[in-house]
């Protein structure tokens, strides 16, 4: 295989991995943030704040993931 090639295959798991491991995550959190609210209505307000920012981190992963799929793109 050709270096070009190797490097697109690279970028490509890249981003493939980063944003699925992220989206698993971030399914897992919301759902388990859902039951929850579900089971504790009046701590719904306490639970949403909470959630924001460990959804925004696991966002970042997945960014950082695309990040360096274009850097590697960037050496073709």
């Amino acid at each position: 295989m050709e270096s070009t090639a190797i490097i697109a295959l690279a970028a490509a798991i890249a981003v493939a991995v980063s944003v699925a491991f992220a989206a698993m995550a971030q399914g897992r959190f919301a759902t388990a943030a859902m039951e929850a609210m579900g089971r504790q209505p009046e701590a719904a307000k306490d639970i949403r704040g909470s959630l924001l920012i460990p959804l925004a981190l696991m966002e970042a992963l997945a960014i950082y993931g695309m990040l360096v799929a274009i850097l590697l793109v960037g050496k073709i």
